[in-house]
């Protein structure tokens, strides 16, 4: 894999839809699609965070084993980056979109019902295991399906839908939590996600580029293409590389490629390591420092809140300038916010304003390594690429919250906390400045 690949790949296939390579109402359905999952996704994952705060009362859990719980959902994210999202190359972005949203489904629905943390632990392993898999695949999805210019920008969008998702749970939780208890929200989710896997069983298509690769045949090629304004399928099979052996893991170490991969998989760790640490801690640690528990949940869904507007920013912005250069100004913001957050004590509205602003530069740049990722590996390679970065960061995302929990359990200062934290996220930005982003023309 060389990433000049991925350049000449995107301008041959801008190039061959012409001016058909607009947004048709396909196009923006599978993109709003793969949004409205990501904000499921949000939810399915991060619920623990804003249960947390009752839960570890009621069950008198300690700090670090409340970050083991925490980490549980992201060592299942890691396998399913790691080991299930690549088989969407080989047998579908579809096919395992709606396996792995079942698991989610099931997996949340016994939840609600759980005894013991260790039954919780297991359920959420297996959460993360189909989060991990839907993310990696409906970004590639996401990516395939928009014009070859706004490639970036869909991969990007689609993430704001984490934060979305998280902050309409924040509200629920403020509110059911205190009158029905947390486990409502588990099956509440459960039921939402399985209105939404029979609406993606319905409504989306397959990958046109992959079912070119894999099922030639299919009668679904031309009306996909039609709808989508291809006019020569042949020359778009071509243009796109459909006919590229299939993907290897090797193939992301080759050429050029080699220290892109290394330095954004590193940098994906690190950028992790910040971000999970952030969303699991924050309602726990300002209740922690008195404010009421719903108001703890509030700090969490400004958070998100910022989260999904620094999600679209990103997105805007890579339209404009190159991803590379967002993705390294968003976590060198993200490294002084942490530092104020975590150091300055304010009211509680100046705290909210904070946490918003956190949310913003945190996992606005962190997102920005999905439309990195999805820039720089060609479609033959995209979903193995992506799920690979996102599966080895995936160390970072266990271990940030477990680390966050050994440090506050060992009684360090939220200041000290947290300027630890913004070190971490100034490698990270030092890492990326290292990743080789393909250029694209100004026609594209």
């Amino acid at each position: 894999m060389t990433t000049s690949n991925t350049t000449t790949a995107d301008q041959r296939v801008s190039a061959i839809n012409g001016s058909d390579e607009d947004w048709r109402p396909l196009r923006i359905l599978v993109v709003a699609l793969c949004f409205i999952l990501n904000m499921l996704d949000g939810a399915d994952l991060l619920i623990m965070s804003f249960v947390a705060p009752v839960l570890s009362t009621e069950w008198n859990i300690s700090a670090e084993r409340l970050g083991v719980l925490f980490s549980a959902s992201l060592a299942g994210m890691a396998v399913g980056c790691l080991f299930v999202a690549p088989l969407s190359d080989r047998f579908g972005r579809r096919k395992l979109m709606v396996a792995a949203l079942s698991l989610v489904t099931v997996s949340m629905l016994a939840s609600g019902f759980v005894t013991s943390v260790m039954q919780l632990m297991v359920l959420r392993l297996l959460v993360g295991v189909g989060v991990g898999t839907v993310g990696v695949t409906m970004t590639a999805m996401a990516a395939e399906y928009a014009p070859s210019k706004h490639s970036s920008f869909a991969a990007g969008l689609v993430q704001a839908g984490w934060p979305m998702g998280s902050v309409i749970t924040a509200f629920a939780a403020a509110r059911l939590i205190e009158t029905a208890g947390w486990r409502p929200l588990f099956i509440g989710i459960a039921a939402g996600s399985f209105g939404l896997l029979l609406a993606i069983f319905v409504f989306l298509p397959e990958s046109l580029s992959f079912l070119l690769r894999r099922k030639p045949q299919s009668p679904a090629i031309g009306h996909i293409a039609a709808r989508l304004g291809v006019t020569d399928i042949g020359q778009f099979a071509k243009a796109a590389n459909v006919a590229a052996p299939p993907a290897k893991l090797r193939d992301l170490f080759t050429g050029q490629g080699l220290m892109t991969t290394i330095y954004l998989w590193t940098a994906v760790a690190f950028g992790y390591f910040v971000l999970y640490f952030v969303i699991s801690w924050i309602p726990t640690l300002v209740a922690q420092a008195g404010l009421p528990v719903d108001k703890a949940i509030f700090a969490g869904a400004t958070y998100n809140f910022g989260a999904f507007l620094g999600t679209a920013f990103m997105g805007w912005l890579a339209i404009r300038f190159r991803v590379k250069g967002v993705v390294l100004t968003l976590f060198v913001c993200a490294a002084a916010m942490l530092v104020i957050f975590g150091g300055v004590k304010m009211p509680v509205l100046p705290t909210l304003l904070a946490a918003a602003l956190v949310g913003i530069t945190v996992q606005g740049g962190f997102n920005g390594f999905w439309a990195l990722a999805a820039k720089i590996y060609p479609p033959e390679v995209r979903a193995t690429g992506i799920g690979w970065a996102l599966g080895v960061g995936r160390i970072g995302a266990v271990l940030g919250p477990i680390v966050g929990g050994v440090l506050i359990g060992a009684g360090a200062s939220m200041a000290l906390t947290f300027a630890f934290y913004a070190a971490i996220a100034l490698v990270a930005a030092l890492l990326v400045s290292r990743v080789t982003e393909p250029r694209l023309d100004k026609a594209d």
